[in-house]
């Protein structure tokens, strides 16, 4: 980073905004001289003592499965609230929904106030551990810190009622393993690892003095902190991406156009020959896994379908061929609400604010276009990274898009069509069951809303609406007065 530049500019793009040489340098900073696992330990250590007497405590009864009474269902498919069904959990599953006559012998039954019962929120295009703390803090902060912030993050990201998260970029193994292992809480996570980029691609943070590289050149500042890997050739490509499924991950990302704000890549490059996203395509495709890239506009759209891509990250300048393409193939598209206004990401130059604008009128084509095309693999996420202050607004940006969809629709967006596009990891799905959804056999992660969502999509943008939160079959959050029995 020049001396004098000021931290106004270190700021999010419109797009995909973790590209800048200043996120290259703070994960560096991550990751640099210091042991993966003695981040766990100084988590862990942290919260043995002390922070796990805040972690939410079970429902009285400890294990015996709960019975919640008195609820209407949104079950993460119907376009109507489910009546006549209470919802029995048993572990960590939803047992089943069964009518309201009939009794079940030694179980916790809750009272829920005649409230709706719907699945836990999903956000589909997320970034874990950096999404929450500014860059000035990152930048001078003990390094333990920083992962502490992130665990503490990840604590209200699952408190707004997400209960999962896929990680589209960044060095998220091992929050996720803390989240699984119960040293810190937060949503299910969904990691991708390092973004895969050729040379001057979307992922190249690289400074110009750096350059050229050689097979001496040590790893560049993002490689080495796992945010990035710089791939050139079917050879290289087929490394990088064996590297991250080596490491855990659920989903490769590869990045096959250009970013806003990115040093040397233009927003209407293409990245990645055909040959090289094949490789990274078959890679994943051998590991039972697939593959979403970072990409805008329609050509790059069209190189990354027709070389087996099979989720688009953002595609704001698709034209209407290229969404009818994505339609026709059944490709995903995870869509961010890069729309202006009060969630837009301020930009430092005149360049920036103009390429912004355009993503803007971009993102309510795309909009109007699911809608006339019933687009019924879209689905949607926040990309918030570096500001504290915007991760509140995760629900409020889902509830935004009422514009265009209605309330059923948002929430089946956010529910049952994101736990299809997490299900599409197949083998490397880290958690077995469905997400998404309130059926028989699902996974248990579920809110209780005061309110119904349905007739008034604005609730689920305050937190303070979920009565109680339950992932994984635990309650995490319950203002009901407690079991009647």
């Amino acid at each position: 980073m020049r001396a004098g530049m000021k931290y106004q500019d270190l700021v999010q793009q419109a797009g995909c905004p973790c590209h800048t040489p200043q996120f290259a340098r703070l994960n560096d900073r991550l990751t640099r001289g210091f042991d993966r696992r003695s981040v766990l330990k100084t988590i862990a250590g942290a919260f043995a003592a002390g922070a796990l007497s805040s972690l939410p405590a079970r429902a009285a009864g400890g294990d015996r499965d709960k019975l919640f009474a008195n609820v209407r269902i949104f079950d993460g498919l119907s376009n109507a609230l489910i009546e006549g069904r209470n919802v029995l959990v048993s572990g960590n599953r939803i047992k089943a929904l069964v009518p309201v006559a009939e009794d079940i012998a030694d179980v916790e039954i809750f009272d829920c106030g005649n409230r709706v019962l719907m699945p836990g929120l999903i956000d589909s295009h997320w970034h874990s551990l950096l999404c929450a703390i500014p860059m000035q803090t990152a930048m001078s902060a003990q390094i333990p810190y920083v992962h502490l912030v992130a665990a503490n993050e990840s604590q209200k990201t699952l408190m707004r009622g997400f209960t999962t998260v896929r990680d589209v970029g960044g060095p998220s193994f091992a929050l996720k393993r803390a989240i699984d292992g119960g040293l810190a809480i937060g949503p299910r996570i969904y990691p991708s690892g390092a973004m895969i980029s050729q040379t001057s691609g979307h992922g190249d943070f690289r400074m110009e003095w750096e350059i050229p590289e050689s097979d001496q050149s040590n790893l560049s500042h993002a490689e080495n902190a796992g945010i990035s890997s710089i791939a050139n050739g079917v050879p290289q490509v087929l490394n990088r991406v064996r590297e991250q499924l080596l490491l855990g991950a659920s989903q490769i990302k590869i990045m096959t156009g250009g970013g806003v704000s990115s040093l040397y890549d233009p927003v209407p490059s293409l990245q990645f020959t055909p040959e090289e996203i094949r490789a990274a395509v078959q890679a994943s495709n051998d590991w039972g896994t697939y593959v979403c890239t970072h990409v805008y506009t329609a050509k790059g759209i069209r190189r990354s379908i027709e070389n087996g891509v099979q989720c688009i990250e953002h595609g704001q300048l698709a034209d209407e061929d290229s969404v009818k393409m994505m339609l026709d193939q059944g490709i995903w598209w995870s869509i961010q609400p890069f729309l202006g206004g009060e969630f837009a990401n301020p930009m430092s130059t005149e360049k920036q604010r103009g390429e912004q604008q355009l993503i803007a009128e971009g993102t309510i084509r795309c909009f109007e276009w699911a809608r006339k095309y019933n687009f019924e693999r879209m689905v949607w996420g926040t990309d918030i990274l570096f500001n504290p202050a915007k991760t509140k607004t995760q629900g409020a940006q889902l509830a935004r898009l009422a514009e265009w969809f209605s309330p059923a629709e948002l929430l089946k967006l956010a529910t049952s069509r994101s736990g299809e596009l997490l299900a599409l990891s197949g083998e490397r799905n880290p958690y077995s069951g469905r997400l998404g959804v309130i059926e028989q056999g699902a996974l248990a992660d579920m809110l209780l809303v005061d309110g119904d969502p349905l007739a008034d999509i604005a609730i689920i943008a305050d937190p303070e609406n979920f009565a109680m939160i339950m992932k994984d079959g635990r309650l995490f959050k319950n203002r009901l007065d407690g079991a009647i029995q």
